[in-house]
This record gives structure tokens, sequence and C-alpha cells, in this order.
């Protein structure tokens, strides 16, 4: 049962909805495992990792919009999340997005972060996203810098310390579009 009114949105591969509480257990297990999570924010315990999962139920609530859950069309698995985020003390809205193992180096989050972008610019209006990374996460810089971003600037993350932020192209500049603003195709 879906927890948030998020919509949901389809890939080729992939099915972007609202997180359910079937997706509580593989959400703590990826922010307790300290390496893999963190430059997302890793959780010291179950009780930290479960009020993150509540926050992005919240987060939808208050905004409209937050952490999709990323799951495999072809299997129901999850395997990982990707939205847009803005929590107190973010600068601006931005897209993040995870991988949980044995999810990576599939092109997972690369597929759903193209889908969450459409959706932001052509479904809510936005007109730029940024993407904060931890400085040496260099799958996640990669993975911007793929979608077309490219560093702005650092700035100080009030849960993370300095970050690097990656601005995305606006949505006449996003993959698939003509130079006169109409759609082509997304990829």
């Amino acid at each position: 049962m879906p927890l948030t009114d998020a919509p949901t949105l389809e890939t080729d591969r992939l099915i972007l909805r609202s997180p359910e509480v079937r997706d509580i257990e593989p959400m703590i297990a990826f922010l307790l495992d300290q390496e893999r999570a963190a430059g997302f924010g890793a959780a010291p315990n179950r009780g930290e990792a479960w009020r993150w999962f509540a926050l992005n139920v919240g987060h939808w609530h208050i905004h409209g919009y937050g952490y999709f859950t990323i799951e495999i069309k072809d299997s129901g698995e999850t395997a990982g999340i990707c939205g847009i985020w803005n929590p107190e003390g973010w600068p601006e809205p931005e897209i993040g997005w995870v991988a949980f193992a044995p999810f990576e180096g599939r092109g997972i989050v690369h597929e759903a972060a193209q889908r969450v972008r459409r959706y932001a610019y052509d479904d809510l209006g936005f007109t730029t996203l940024t993407s904060n990374i931890v400085p040496g996460n260099e799958r996640s810089i990669a993975l911007a810098e793929r979608l077309g971003a490219w560093f702005e600037r650092e700035y100080d993350n009030v849960h993370m310390g300095k970050e690097r932020l990656y601005r995305h192209p606006g949505p006449d500049m996003a993959e698939g579009r003509d130079d006169d603003g109409s759609v082509e195709a997304y990829a």
C-alpha cells in the first residue's frame, strides 16, 4: 500500500513509485552499511534508519515530491531510490539517487534519474535542479556528469559538511530536447 500520493512513473525497465512498508527493510539495510551509505548519510542504528524512511514519507506530504522507490519491472525487486529532495537547510531542490546492492553498475539510477528529471520539469514545472555530492563520491559525480550536470560550487551541507553542488541542464537543455525546446524523445 502506498504511503504517499506520489505518481507512478515508468521507464523501459523500471517502475518509480511511492514508498511502501515493504521498502523499509531494504532502505534500513542500505543506511546501516556505513561504507556504502557514507556519501548519502549513513545511519548509526536501525532507529535512525527507520526515521530517515519516515522522513522521506513526510517530505512527500510537505513538498509534494520526494524519493521514489525504484522497482525492477520484471522481478518486482526494490533496487534503490531516486527523487527530488529539499529538506530544511538544503540550498535548493536536488535530484538524488541510490542503487542498493546488488543493483549497482546496471544503469538503473541513470535511467531513474532521467525519468525523475523529466517529471520535475514537465509535471512539477521546475526550471532547474542540482545534485549535491560529497567530495570523493566519484560514482555519483560521474553519473551527474553523464546526466549533463556540471560542477557549480561547494557549499556547507547542514548534515554532511562540505558538498559539491552540480547543476543540471534546465528543461530546454535536457536530453531529448530540440533547440526550440520541443520534446524529441527522452532517453
